[in-house]
């Protein structure tokens, strides 16, 4: 299995002071929804999104509760550790209070796209995963040559994000395409089309923003200020 484990880093710019803290608020979050012991289900049902209410206008706030929920350990280990990584860059050149809305609006957008191919479903959404998604696709944009860590097994080596983020949405769309063949666009308790639409948008929102990072190079930033 390859996982990721470290990028380059812009140096300067600002401190990722928002991504540091959603990654704080998720593991608390997940910290308070593991104490729920035998009603962690009903904590899970009563904050995370289910797209037939949604779609009827009840219970919206959780689409922003449910970013912050997360189904498993290993769910919220995969998607701190890509928060990790890849929003810090993001964040050093646009800005804490940008980061937030955009981080945010990936979420909503990711909601949508799973909440279309799945309206009538009850099952709750959850997870972080459609937010980062919008992460990654910006990431990809604006740092297309940007290293990639990763590991195969003990065996670590670079690629760069363009490859690594490209092999990872056209993973998740192949997936996504597969699950409308089934009654419900959300398979082995993954909403693929979720992740779809996050990625999109931050892929789309990444050429303004990369605009942005070229002429904040010409201001002080230069392409070498990617550091390990």
């Amino acid at each position: 299995m390859i996982f990721p484990i470290g990028d380059d880093n812009v140096k300067g710019g600002h401190y990722p002071f928002v991504s540091y803290t959603l990654l704080a608020i998720n593991i608390v979050v997940f910290l308070l929804q593991l104490s729920q012991g035998d009603q962690q289900g009903q904590f899970i049902m009563e904050y995370g999104a289910i797209p037939a209410e949604v779609t009827q206008g009840q219970r919206v706030y959780t689409l922003i509760t449910s970013m912050f929920l997360h189904g498993s350990v290993g769910h919220i280990v995969g998607n701190m550790l890509f928060l990790w990584i890849f929003a810090d860059n993001i964040e050093a050149v646009i800005g804490s209070t940008r980061f937030l809305i955009f981080y945010l609006a990936g979420g909503l957008v990711a909601h949508a796209a799973h909440i279309y191919f799945n309206m009538d479903s009850q099952i709750p959404t959850v997870g972080a995963s459609g937010a980062i998604a919008g992460v990654l696709g910006a990431y990809m944009i604006m740092f297309p040559q940007s290293q990639v860590k990763v590991l195969f097994l003990i065996f670590p080596f670079r690629v760069p994000a363009l490859l690594f983020l490209g092999f990872w949405i056209f993973s998740q769309f192949q997936y996504g395409v597969g699950s409308l063949q089934i009654e419900t666009a959300e398979t082995d308790g993954i909403a693929y089309w979720a992740h779809i639409g996050g990625f999109v948008f931050g892929a789309v929102r990444g050429f303004s923003l990369r605009n942005e990072y070229i002429r904040s190079l010409k201001r002080g930033f230069r392409e070498e200020d990617l550091v390990d």
